[in-house]
């Protein structure tokens, strides 16, 4: 779930990044998204026994 949750994220942002300049801060945040979706998901990798 979580990786199909990265991967939307990451495609809205390509998505927005080729659209249009003037959304770069949204495009930023959903970079961010993603990557914290990435770490979070590694994390919880790690964890679970």
């Amino acid at each position: 779930m979580l990786w199909a949750l990265c991967a939307i994220f990451l495609g809205l942002w390509l998505i927005s990044m080729a659209v249009s300049v003037t959304m770069g801060g949204f495009a930023h945040l959903l970079l961010v998204a993603a990557i914290a979706v990435i770490l979070f998901a590694a994390w919880q990798s790690r964890t679970t026994v």
